[in-house]
């Protein structure tokens, strides 16, 4: 199996990747953003205010913590449900997953890939499997605020026992006697005019910014992928049809268009900002797609798969786009961090969701009451994700370009 191993030729994406990790700066940018990913992931370990244990006067020991993440009155975003699933039994998960990753790796290049496609695909069903149970399981409870909580019963002269994480705030929190504090010890960027607690906002706002980049770009590459396929491949009529209607779309500024769609929404949620920004950027993807088309359906394995009479979904999907996705990949990358700044200058301007935090709110409170810190801390963090995702991107393009190869 080794000598196998060794006499067979590295596959394409082999080469794209070993090109990549030699291009240093994007390599350890992609790493950030895995950073950054974990931050999402697991910010409720680090700030809340639900404790990890507590008792009282010695009775029995609760774990509000852990219930509080299935709970619908204190995250009340499905958004948070998701990410809450991938903390706890998605770590659980991953552990299984990784693991025949790994060993797959001491295993012949033909038995590799197959497997490790196969413990993706499991390991991304079982996460979704247990996203849908928490959802139909999630419970609601009273909102307690146990720090509050724990100081009334202390005067009370009871004793309580409990164990916060090392930030006890919510950040949903609010406390109006305390109003654009200063930075300090137990806020470490301060509070805005709601007397939140911004550094938690700051990190929960990761999420927001991270899934709505990526799931944005996911519903528009998935639209231009479609279109594109479909005027590459058949040309004539409908390549002359799609591309009018392209064109149609792209002489209308893209970020106005956004404003206007998401101005006639009421009720505006994360989801909406991402159908509308995948509903005016899908026009890129596609014109990459069908170039890419127009130029492997006329190359000698095409001709070989229409001859033995596969069907024309099979040749578009299965033979033809895996070679035409390479281009549309670099795209992507550079395509959440641009929704990242769409999604930010739209809460700015107040058409986000401004039931959850975002960078764009704590910037916009920042500018109105002139705080520093609310215009540096998330204006920091808008340019440190955009550019991590810009150098990664830029990366994946150069490691994609056979001439630009080490």
């Amino acid at each position: 199996m080794t000598e196998q191993r060794l006499t067979e030729d590295p596959t394409y994406w082999e080469i794209v990747w070993t090109q990549f990790e030699k291009r240093r700066l994007a390599y350890w940018s992609m790493w950030g953003v895995v950073g950054l990913v974990l931050v999402a992931v697991y910010c409720p370990i680090f700030i809340s205010n639900k404790p990890f244990i507590w008792s009282v006067d010695g009775g029995s020991y609760s774990f509000p913590w852990l219930a509080s993440l299935f709970d619908r009155n204190f995250f009340e975003s499905s958004l948070d449900i998701a990410f809450n699933t991938l903390m706890l039994p998605g770590t659980f998960i991953a552990i299984p997953v990784l693991i025949i990753w790994r060993r797959s790796k001491h295993m012949g290049r033909r038995l590799r890939a197959p497997r490790r496609r196969r413990a993706a695909l499991i390991g991304i069903g079982l996460w979704f499997f247990s996203f849908l149970l928490a959802l139909f399981f999630s419970f609601g409870t009273p909102k307690t605020l146990y720090p509050k909580l724990e100081k009334e019963l202390v005067a009370q002269g009871k004793q309580v026992s409990s164990v916060y994480p090392m930030f006890p705030y919510s950040f949903r929190q609010v406390d109006l006697d305390d109003t654009f504090a200063e930075p300090s010890f137990s806020h470490p960027l301060g509070t805005n005019k709601s007397g939140q607690d911004v550094f938690s906002r700051l990190i929960y706002g990761t999420r927001i910014s991270l899934t709505i980049g990526v799931f944005a770009v996911s519903i528009y590459i998935f639209i231009g992928i479609f279109f594109g396929a479909l005027a590459g491949y058949y040309g004539g009529r409908v390549d002359i049809l799609i591309q009018r209607f392209i064109e149609v779309v792209i002489s209308v500024p893209s970020f106005f268009l956004i404003l206007t769609i998401a101005a006639f929404i009421e009720n505006r949620s994360i989801f909406h900002i991402m159908l509308v920004i995948a509903l005016v950027r899908w026009c890129g993807p596609a014109r990459l797609v069908r170039s890419e088309f127009l130029r492997l359906r006329k190359l000698d394995y095409v001709s070989a798969a229409k001859a033995v009479g596969f069907r024309e979904r099979t040749i578009i999907f299965k033979h033809i786009l895996p070679n035409a996705i390479g281009p549309v990949l670099v795209a992507a990358t550079f395509g959440v961090a641009a929704a990242i700044l769409i999604e930010s200058s739209m809460s700015f301007l107040g058409l986000g969701d401004v039931r959850v935090p975002s960078w764009g709110q704590i910037l916009s409170t920042g500018r109105e009451s002139g705080s520093w810190v609310l215009i540096l801390a998330p204006g920091f963090a808008i340019f440190l994700t955009v550019t991590l995702l810009n150098l990664m991107g830029e990366g994946f393009r150069d490691a994609l370009d056979p001439k630009l190869r080490k």
